[in-house]
């Protein structure tokens, strides 16, 4: 860590009243603090007790009063529609406040849950921040969710009024989204008020009266709702995020340390400030939209692009490249994955040209584990410094990275860098005890956590207590395997249950993973552990091979094995692996490794909700059943 930034985390971890004290210095309050940290009800930490503030205001209104209101909030593009829009502040207010007005109107008050379940659009913006203004609490959905996942969770948030639109669309076509809502409503047990329909020109949905709302016409009558003081405790949103048991967690965040914490990320991770141009090519579905596409750029007075495209196919593997520099964005957010599927498009960066990306500084990577070959193509392609770091939809802001905005310190392939201020990172073993440096162990945060983080599980402390703080007392159990090297760099590994063990060696699919695509015909890979009578578990591999590959499968295999051998050991006992043509995922570019386990031990499995294609659990089956594992029976559950 530079010396700016190790002092900066000393302070934190000596004095964190006087660190988050000074950080929220950046936040317009309506009402100062009374206490930073309120522990009295420990382990349930709250920040900024007594304080008042309102996050919408912070993020569009003070801009606006501070007379930047000409300047862009939001850049929309979608290469799927052909449309792009520029929004400055001074119109994000206009149809926020009308929008906020529209809520009031239909009896929406403070406390109340509104569902968001909209595609990548500037009124998906709007809804986010005309809840917040008036201390509405929502909970968006991925657009284009199955019924039954959206039913659970309209169940239970219970919301007032749901937001939407008539559809979404995706390179292969137009979603409607309104049949998918309307089977939702009918087996949801709550029922919704209103539901407000954006009705976009390529698909018009049929509205049930006097339930559906024409959004236009509804927004263009509404009067303008004033922004109202919250309690810096008080839910700004709830975020579903799938759980183990099949029952989606609802992770709550609250106003004050999300606004504190989020803009000081702005600043000192991602070097962002008033004016500048900031792109996560996320969704608003994912936290990854809430953070940075919405909250975080607009807290800061920056800019934000709003993509409605993919990395590759919205038209080429040039067009990140091309919206960097027609855009000028000064730092670039995405996943590993998204990097893959360019580099396996245009494996040589041909499409990143020399007069290209003339802006941008930083490039960061987040939503998986991002493996050291991709991390160093992308340096090579870019010519710019790629950032690896970590952090949870239960966290909302990065645990560790390399703060471009407090003094940079050395890159090391395969490591988000060291812990960030506010957390104070450890790895444990089983027993509770710190293991050594080089030592793999479970990743845990001590608590409290710092700002922005989760508060709770929505009506659920006891699953929240259960879920992550009980198996270690006084700390939060984050899910993931890993370790810190001697220089304190910190090692994400895995998650937890992706650990193999072999023969009684605990072995991570991480490092297996990261030897595959050191192997030049890889894209991508996958590693999983299947069930073996004599060993316990057995590590079998899946790869994704770049385009114009000319190589048999035999000899890939001997290479791969070869390979792994070398660089594990014999001890991986590494004998099982094979070339798909794709990789189940989610549509944030996670792996769904725990599927594929389950198919392969023949054991039922609950078809994700996050799926981006089915028939890719179709394509690994077929490669599991060639390599003497999985059964063609095994199904889906519904």
């Amino acid at each position: 860590m530079s010396p700016h930034g190790e002092t900066l985390y000393q302070v934190s971890m000596s004095n964190p009243a006087a660190f988050w004290r000074h950080a929220s210095e950046a936040i317009e309050w309506d009402v100062a603090p009374q206490k930073i940290l309120d522990d009295t009800n420990a382990p349930f930490y709250r920040w900024f007790a007594g304080g008042k503030l309102n996050t919408c205001f912070n993020a569009v209104d003070r801009h606006v009063l501070a007379g930047r209101g000409e300047q862009i909030a939001l850049h929309y593009i979608s290469p799927v529609t052909g449309a792009e829009q520029q929004i400055s502040y001074q119109s994000l207010l206009a149809q926020v406040e009308r929008l906020a007005g529209l809520l009031v109107s239909l009896g929406v008050e403070k406390g109340d849950r509104v569902v968001i379940y909209m595609p990548m659009v500037p009124e998906t913006a709007y809804a986010m921040l005309a809840c917040a203004r008036i201390g509405a609490i929502h909970s968006v959905v991925f657009g284009g969710f199955a019924a039954n996942e959206l039913a659970s969770r309209i169940n239970h948030a219970k919301p007032k009024v749901v937001l939407s639109a008539s559809c979404g669309v995706e390179p292969s076509g137009v979603i409607a989204y309104k049949p998918l809502l309307d089977n939702a409503l009918a087996f949801a047990e709550h029922k919704v008020e209103h539901c407000v329909i954006l009705q976009r020109s390529q698909c018009s949905a049929h509205l049930e009266a006097p339930r559906d709302l024409d959004w236009q016409s509804q927004v263009a009558m509404a009067q303008a709702a004033p922004c109202v003081s919250l309690d810096a405790t008080d839910p700004l949103y709830i975020l579903y995020t799938s759980g183990t048991t099949g029952q989606p967690k609802g992770v709550v965040r609250d106003n004050g340390g999300h606004a504190v914490a989020i803009a000081w990320s702005m600043k000192h991770i991602y070097d962002i400030d008033a004016g500048d141009v900031f792109w996560a090519a996320s969704d608003v579905g994912w936290v990854v939209g809430h953070s940075y596409i919405v909250y975080g750029p607009l807290l800061v007075g920056a800019a934000s692009i709003m993509y409605e495209g993919k990395p590759v196919g919205t038209p080429d593997a040039g067009a990140f490249w091309r919206i960097i520099e027609r855009y000028k964005v000064k730092s670039f957010f995405t996943a590993p994955t998204a990097m893959r599927a360019i580099k396996r498009e245009d494996p040589l960066g041909e499409q990143v040209l020399p007069e290209t990306l003339t802006q941008l500084k930083h490039v960061f990577l987040a939503g998986e584990r991002c493996d050291p070959e991709t991390l160093n193509w992308s340096g090579n392609v870019l010519k710019r410094p790629v950032i690896d770091h970590w952090w949870q939809t239960e966290t909302g802001w990065p645990v560790a990275s390399n703060m471009m905005g407090a003094g940079p310190i050395a890159i090391k392939p395969g490591s988000p860098a060291k812990p960030v201020p506010g957390y104070c990172v450890e790895v444990l073993d089983a027993m509770g005890k710190p293991v050594a440096a080089g030592e793999s162990g479970n990743v845990v945060i001590k608590l409290p956590l710092p700002p922005g983080c989760l508060t709770t599980l929505w009506q659920n402390d006891k699953r929240y207590l259960d879920s992550y703080l009980a198996m270690y007392p006084g700390y939060y159990l984050t899910g993931d395997a890993g370790y810190f090297d001697e220089d304190g760099y910190l090692f994400i590994m895995s998650r937890i249950d992706d650990i193999i063990n072999v023969a009684g060696h605990r072995l991570s699919t991480g490092r297996f993973e990261e030897v595959l695509c050191q192997h030049s015909a890889v894209a991508e890979a996958a590693v999983i552990g299947v069930q073996d009578k004599l060993k316990g578990q057995l590590p079998l591999g899946l790869v994704v091979l770049k385009h114009g590959v000319d190589l048999s499968e035999e000899d890939l295999c001997a290479q791969l094995l070869a390979l792994v051998r070398q660089e594990v050991g014999a001890v991986a006992s590494f004998k099982l692996v094979s070339a798909v043509q794709k990789l189940p995922k989610t549509r944030s570019g996670k792996i769904l490794r725990a599927t594929m386990r389950n198919i392969a031990d023949n054991q039922s499995f609950t078809m994700p909700a996050t799926i981006e294609d089915p028939q890719s659990l179709d394509i690994v089956r077929s490669a599991l059943i060639k390599m003497g594992y999985a059964d063609a029976m095994t199904k889906a559950l519904n």
